[in-house]
């Protein structure tokens, strides 16, 4: 790989970085290529970016990144794969998933709205963490259930305030 090339990938590498809030780096070395098949198939469908790339490039786009990495660059060692995605537990839930069946990929650590996640045994805490909308949804839901007791107890009350009261303070 010549200097223009190498300068190429880390451009790309530095704006892939920018450009995503979720980013998980993992370990999938080992895997045949029926299981990386597999795999590379279930990011397809998971709507998850896959690479792999060479981690001195990486820790140099690292580098170049106005996003601050922390000990991230410190796992770039052995087999290095990227792992891109909208949705910061989704990587998390495919990593999980697919290691009912193998004992790989391995969490290396992960970039997640601006926390850093060093290790496979914050895998757990990744696939715990909540999108932005099912966020809305239970905080909607939440304001919801208030509204919801006001209007049956109003309907319950037969109207009047006695009524309306003695119906809300049971609840």
């Amino acid at each position: 790989m010549t200097r223009e090339e190498k300068a190429t990938v880390i451009k790309d590498l530095t704006t892939q970085l920018a450009d995503s809030s979720t980013i998980y780096v993992a370990d999938i070395s080992g895997l045949d290529a029926g299981t990386t098949s597999d795999l590379r198939r279930a990011c397809f469908k998971a709507d998850i970016r896959l690479a792999v790339v060479k981690n001195t490039l990486l820790a140099k786009a690292m580098e170049a990144s106005d996003k601050e990495f922390g000990e991230l660059p410190e796992t770039l060692k052995g087999n290095t794969s990227l792992m891109f995605s909208e949705v910061a537990n989704a990587p998390a839930k495919l990593i999980k998933n697919f290691r009912k069946k193998s004992d790989k990929p391995l969490l290396k650590g992960a970039f997640v709205e601006e926390a850093i996640y060093i290790g496979d045994e914050n895998l757990d805490a990744l696939v715990s963490i909540k999108s932005k909308e099912e966020m809305i949804g239970e905080i909607i839901g939440l304001l919801q259930s208030p509204a919801k007791n006001v209007i049956s107890g109003l309907k319950s009350g037969g109207g009047k305030i006695a009524g309306i009261l003695k119906t809300l303070s049971e609840r």
